[in-house]
């Protein structure tokens, strides 16, 4: 359970939060109330950081979980949207206690059995999904305060140690994750870390996007682009299978451009076993971060998502486990296919499957992934 402090503790260590000149703006743009996100969480301060770029863009993150709360961007008319879940509060996320945002880690995606050897000598990891350990369980790093320097207008920097043993993990990981907002409207995501212990390492950012800034709305109509040839099967209960099969005359083939739910009604056990769209895909070109490797659009809104990235795999969520039981901002319901992810990580499973990149940290190593989210209009 998460320990909040007294008022008075909650205000002196607010007090104590540099936020970089940052202080003016209490109410975001997207209409978020700082206040609401400041308080005193396991002995950590938190807060709503606001980055701004010169074309009028705003990113609010909190370093509760170094997650992304919402991304202000305008559609094609000019109107500005917020086009992520999330909450309006740090008392919402701390109820929740859900990934919407988050920085995922120390592992993402799912380890078989909650069980992985590493040098020799097998750990284990809270299981939380059907029998696996699913985002390093249900105290990962997006229930953790980070440490948080605001650097610029436009960045933030948010730092955490995982301590030897949390979560099951070997070796103190010490991460940095580095949000920018860059002028043309893009969310660049830099991930390092370091390790005094081999260990394994698999983070993303796990947004929920709504590309019309309406949850009300489905994303059953946006059309999705993913540079992918091959992607990895999963078994009845999510987890990858250690194959990676032709996307070729499948519903897993989005070479050519084509709306979510377009093949979502098919009889395939892929799109049984995952709810609709959730397995990953093998980049066409991993390690490329020059490149987009997927992109989203809405028809409706005009706003385009281009996805850059170093990872060998994209994780493509359409959305299917929201059931309507989480009430998000402004007090709407998010339901079923009302958003949809793109993780850029290590394969699921990989520290089981010597087949896939590897995902061990050795001391001395330093952990780098990079993630582009490039937001633009078309007409």
């Amino acid at each position: 359970m998460k320990r909040i402090l007294p008022a008075a503790a909650i205000l002196c260590a607010a007090l104590a939060v540099s936020c970089a000149g940052n202080r003016e703006a209490e109410i975001s743009e997207s209409g978020l109330d700082r206040a609401k996100f400041r308080t005193v969480v396991d002995g950590k301060p938190t807060d709503l950081y606001i980055l701004k770029n010169a074309a009028g863009m705003e990113v609010c993150l909190s370093n509760y979980g170094a997650r992304i709360v919402s991304v202000w961007v305008p559609d094609r008319k000019g109107d500005m949207k917020d086009v992520v879940l999330g909450f309006d509060s740090i008392g919402a996320y701390l109820a929740a206690r859900n990934n919407m945002g988050a920085s995922i880690g120390r592992y993402a995606g799912r380890i078989a059995h909650g069980k992985a050897v590493i040098d020799g000598k097998e750990y284990e990891f809270p299981v939380n999904n059907n029998g696996h350990s699913m985002h390093s369980g249900p105290d990962g790093f997006h229930t953790r305060v980070f440490d948080a320097v605001q650097k610029s207008p436009s960045q933030v920097a948010f730092s955490y140690r995982a301590a030897d043993g949390e979560c099951g993990y070997p070796g103190n990981f010490d991460v940095t994750v580095t949000y920018t907002l860059t002028d043309d409207n893009a969310v660049d995501i830099l991930y390092e870390g370091t390790t005094d212990k081999t260990t394994i390492v698999n983070m993303t950012n796990h947004s929920f996007f709504n590309l019309d800034g309406d949850p009300n709305r489905l994303n059953t109509e946006y059309v999705v682009w993913i540079d992918a040839d091959r992607f990895a099967p999963i078994d009845s209960t999510c987890l990858t299978t250690g194959e990676l099969v032709p996307v070729e005359g499948t519903p897993m083939d989005f070479r050519t451009p084509a709306a979510i739910g377009a093949r979502m009604g098919e009889e395939n056990d892929q799109l049984r076993y995952g709810g609709g769209y959730d397995q990953t895909w093998a980049l066409n070109a991993p390690g490329d971060a020059g490149r987009p490797c997927a992109s989203m659009y809405s028809p409706h809104s005009g706003i385009r998502l281009d996805v850059y990235t170093t990872e060998p795999a994209l994780q493509f969520y359409a959305g299917g486990s929201l059931n309507g039981t989480v009430t998000g901002k402004k007090g709407i319901v998010y339901n079923r296919y009302c958003a949809a992810c793109l993780e850029s990580q290590k394969f699921p499973d990989s520290a089981n499957k010597p087949q896939w990149p590897s995902s061990v940290l050795r001391p001395g190593e330093t952990f780098t992934s990079r993630c582009i989210y490039k937001f633009s209009v078309e007409e």
